[in-house]
């Protein structure tokens, strides 16, 4: 991957319709220190099994409650949890997740000695974003069953509505007509049944044949046994789904012999195999006993209420852990449209495997050959394989989901960004997480080893204004401002070269380099980094840097590199800093390509068309409201670099709001078209 040679550099440059506003600074970019088997249709005895061992666990429980207690009150003075100040603090270890047989869900904890940062409500009010989807208030994770249904996209998450931390989790629902401009709904899935008690957790939806809509989901029981749990549209007619119902059957799958009690989670779209007269459903899980090996269930059904587990596993690869979340789908090889879920294997198709891996919190995925005969998958390079090889996005980016859009024929992409502020922060300012913006998936015909993702075509209908500069030299060692007024909602599309005659000398580049073990953009090489600053304020004291690096080893072959450096982005010491990235494919006669996103707090990063995603989560002091600025950055020792071009649009909000009576006449109108 990343050998190329020196054509591969070259590029035919645009009119310029602007001019950058001053000159490079005279001066190196300041250097940064580092911081330092078969499961049939559950019969009433069935359930009332399950009930008894809830019974049992929940007894031992209680013991074990009462004893913590006890030790609990014998050191309550240097275990509380408020600090000098009184507010609520969050101890490094802190999990709220895994106790819960889930991945952990808690914010970036800081060491109880770190002082909080002094933010006040304007820089927490910053912080909201305008047009990437997020609820009112409150915490939210993981999109479970993001589907079209007459004439509306929605969008179903888990939700807190009580708190901006991870607990009490519901399905918070939301609708569109152009992914991008949403309408909050009333809740759609409580936990109310006994079943999913501790939460309604992640799950799919299945559009049938005769359009009748199916949610298969997960739930935690009162003892946080995970079973699976089917839900339906109260009224069908209903384009807006605002009322659900749940299944007389449900539990309707349970966890097999062999399986985790709390390993045993997140259904995925359903998938018809018509050589079988059946659907698949598969769930994720994990098996200890096979070198802590993430395993791929699948369960056929032909009715959504009775499930046979198939032999075998769909795919497992050994040391990977917990995949939850898992996602499985077909991608064209000859085309650049979407394919449906049940779209048969074969020439000119191959399918994706996704999972998000809970030991390390990524979400990766591989393409490979899929058989429904024999039930399984093969990865067409094991040495890319899930959980080892590619991932989705090399950022904060986790619990992803796609579904199929028929309306467009295109396959769209969900993820969830994170906090990586503390939990005492989050609560202060009331919410906690979000989406990215909706990204499509095709794979990447030039390549044939990875998926390209892109923003979906709507997002342009955001763009405003807009600023274009051409052929902007930027010499080794210099920062260049762009002068474009504000820069806190910004598309920012820019293309780079490199001078070749400087190229051609520069030996010996860092053959080694990595982004996430870098210090970052201050890490100086032969041919970067190179990039833009966003989210900078005048004297560059916060910004945060996206660039590529370019690495040449003794034989001449060029690897790049594509990173986001985030070591500077606050000035706030109780959030976690971090440097992401990986290489990036980049083929013969391709110039440098990237387009950023800039969303207050959010960056996402799409490099060489969406073959390196980066999503980066940051919280600025300085470089907020009408004080962000965007640079140029030329940080390389030995070559200058050109901007061949840079177009930046202002951003629009995409005024998300709740759902009023007028929005439903709406609906009802296009229903009916």
């Amino acid at each position: 991957m990343g050998a190329k040679n020196l054509k591969s550099w070259s590029f035919s440059s645009s009119s310029s319709s602007s001019t950058a506003s001053s000159s490079s600074i005279p001066c190196s970019y300041p250097p940064l220190l580092h911081p330092d088997h078969s499961a049939t249709t559950p019969s009433l005895k069935r359930k009332k099994c399950l009930q008894l061992l809830s019974f049992v666990a929940g007894s031992a429980v209680l013991i074990l409650c009462i004893v913590a207690l006890v030790s609990y009150g014998s050191n309550s003075a240097s275990r509380t949890g408020l600090d000098g100040n009184g507010e609520s603090g969050t101890r490094r270890g802190d999990s709220r997740g895994p106790a819960e047989g889930v991945s952990e869900k808690s914010s970036a904890a800081m060491p109880r000695s770190s002082p909080s940062y002094p933010w006040t409500n304007s820089m927490l009010l910053w912080q909201r974003t305008a047009f990437h989807f997020q609820p009112q208030k409150n915490w939210m994770n993981g999109q479970p069953c993001p589907t079209y249904y007459k004439g509306w996209y929605h969008l179903f998450y888990q939700y807190n509505p009580d708190s901006a931390v991870w607990g009490n989790i519901t399905w918070g629902h939301a609708v569109s007509r152009d992914l991008v401009h949403w309408l909050y709904l009333p809740l759609a899935v409580v936990p109310d049944r006994w079943y999913d008690a501790n939460g309604v957790w992640t799950g799919s939806a299945t559009t049938l044949p005769d359009g009748r809509l199916v949610m298969i989901y997960t739930g935690a029981t009162m003892e946080s046994v995970q079973v699976q749990n089917l839900a339906f549209p109260a009224d069908p007619d209903d384009p807006l789904l605002v009322h659900w119902v749940k299944s007389e059957y449900n539990p309707v799958i349970v966890p097999p012999s062999g399986i985790g009690l709390k390993d045993f989670r997140d259904p995925t779209t359903a998938w018809y195999v018509p050589t079988d007269s059946a659907w698949r459903v598969a769930i994720g899980s994990k098996n200890d006993s096979q070198h802590h090996a993430g395993v791929v269930l699948v369960y056929r059904t032909t009715d959504f209420v009775s499930y046979e587990l198939l032999p075998g596993v769909l795919h497992s690869v050994t040391g990977t852990g917990m995949w939850e979340c898992v996602d499985f789908y077909p991608v064209s090889t000859e085309s650049a449209v979407g394919l449906d879920t049940s779209a048969a294997s074969g020439p000119g198709v191959k399918h994706v495997l996704k999972a998000s891996m809970d030991d390390n919190k990524h979400d990766y995925y591989a393409i490979g050959t899929y058989a429904a005969a024999s039930n399984s998958w093969v990865p067409a390079d094991p040495e890319k394989d899930v959980g080892i090889g590619l991932r989705y996005d090399y950022g904060k980016y986790y619990a992803s989901k796609t579904f199929y859009d028929p309306v467009k024929e295109r396959r769209v992409l969900w993820g969830w960004i994170g906090e990586t502020d503390s939990e005492r922060t989050d609560l202060r300012k009331g919410w906690a997480s979000l989406q990215t913006v909706p990204r499509t998936v095709l794979f990447d015909q030039k390549t044939g080893r990875n998926l390209l993702q892109w923003p979906v075509e709507e997002v342009e209908s955001l763009r405003l204004s807009s600023q274009e500069f051409s052929n902007i030299s930027i010499t080794a060692g210099s920062v260049v401002p762009l002068d474009i007024g504000k820069a806190t909602q910004l598309d920012i599309v820019a293309e780079f070269s490199v001078d070749e005659a400087a190229l051609a000398g520069a030996i010996g580049a860092d053959v080694g380099y990595n982004c996430s073990t870098s210090r970052g953009a201050a890490q100086r090489g032969v041919i970067g980094p190179f990039g833009l600053l966003v989210l900078a304020d005048e004297d560059l004291s916060e910004q945060t840097a996206v660039y590529f690096y370019v690495a040449r080893a003794t034989d001449g072959s060029l690897s790049t590199h594509f990173c986001h450096d985030e070591l500077r982005s606050s000035e706030a010491n109780d959030l976690a800093k971090t440097v992401y990235g990986s290489l990036v494919p980049v083929h013969d006669g391709e110039t440098l390509s990237v387009r950023i996103l800039v969303d207050h707090s959010i960056v996402e990063s799409f490099a060489q068309g969406g073959r390196t995603c980066i999503t980066s989560r940051v919280y600025p002091t300085k470089a907020i409201f009408s004080r962000a600025r965007l640079f140029l950055l030329n940080n390389a020792t030995g070559v200058d670099v050109t901007a061949t071009s840079v177009k930046i649009w202002q951003m629009n909000s995409a005024f998300i709001r709740p759902f009023y009576e007028r929005d439903s006449a709406s609906s009802i109108r296009t229903s009916n078209n």
